[in-house]
């Protein structure tokens, strides 16, 4: 009788693995970092990378590479329902992105010089993409931002 028991549960017990080897498994959120300098690849003031492309859950860390800067999330281009976010000057920030869409992020003692990054979250909208392109910066900036907007896919 019991031989019988086994040799009933030995296919369900294939046939279960089989489905959770076909599964497929959740992503693991990656870790992006971007640097805050004085002066990079792009010329004075700028984050490194500028442009992040992202998944929901993932966590981008500001490092001041250089003295004098922050991060903080810009509430004109920020996707609906996401939480902003704002760094101390000369201090480490991490934004864990949960919301699709274009984050535009800036340092705020430099932005009039351009000091701009943009991190864009899954698929965008060309609503969304639309929009990001008509908030208005200050002239360097918005150099910048219009550089990583065409970026975007």
């Amino acid at each position: 009788m019991e031989s019988a028991l086994f040799d009933l549960r030995l296919p369900h017990a294939i046939l279960a693995t089989a489905v959770l080897m076909l599964s497929p498994l959740p992503a693991a959120a990656k870790e992006i970092t971007v640097q805050m300098k004085n002066q990079g690849a792009d010329g004075a003031m700028v984050f490194e990378p500028s442009f992040v492309k992202a998944s929901p859950g993932d966590t981008i860390r500001f490092k001041p590479t250089d003295a004098s800067h922050n991060a903080e999330t810009m509430a004109n281009m920020l996707p609906a329902g996401a939480t902003a976010m704002k760094g101390g000057m000369n201090k480490e920030v991490v934004l864990t992105v949960s919301k699709p869409g274009l984050y535009g992020i800036k340092c705020l003692p430099h932005y009039s010089m351009g000091m701009v990054a943009l991190v864009q979250v899954g698929k965008v909208s060309p609503a969304d993409l639309t929009a990001a392109k008509a908030v208005k910066l200050p002239p360097f900036a918005a150099k910048r931002m219009t550089a990583a907007l065409a970026k975007v896919k």
